[in-house]
């Protein structure tokens, strides 16, 4: 699995017309075949700033998913968004599948 999360500090005046993009991206991104899971937060401590958790199933997912007409409508369109570049963790964990279950917490 590629385990992605991706910081985008967003313009404050911009915000409205991020979530937009953001939330049309989503739907792009989990359509496509090698997507595991990709979803938007936004921060509690920084409220323009929007995190993405994003997973896909291998490395060839993943080149695949960056020669979408989705990706390159996103990265065509956020630079007029974020106030300054986003930060980005990428981790290749071939031995992942995927979410699991969190063993210290489950409902009462």
């Amino acid at each position: 699995m590629i385990l992605i999360v991706v910081k985008f500090p967003v313009r404050p005046e911009r915000a409205d017309e991020w979530v937009a993009l953001a939330a049309d991206y989503a739907r792009s991104v989990n359509a496509e075949e090698g997507s595991l899971f990709f979803e938007w937060s936004r921060s509690l401590e920084e409220p323009e700033t929007f995190v993405c958790v994003e997973g896909f199933r291998d490395s060839d997912a993943g080149a695949a998913h960056v020669g979408t007409d989705a990706f390159k409508r996103f990265v065509e369109q956020a630079p007029d968004l974020v106030a300054a570049q986003p930060q980005i963790i990428y981790v290749d964990a071939p031995d992942v599948p995927g979410w699991g279950p969190m063993g210290e917490i489950r409902p009462r």
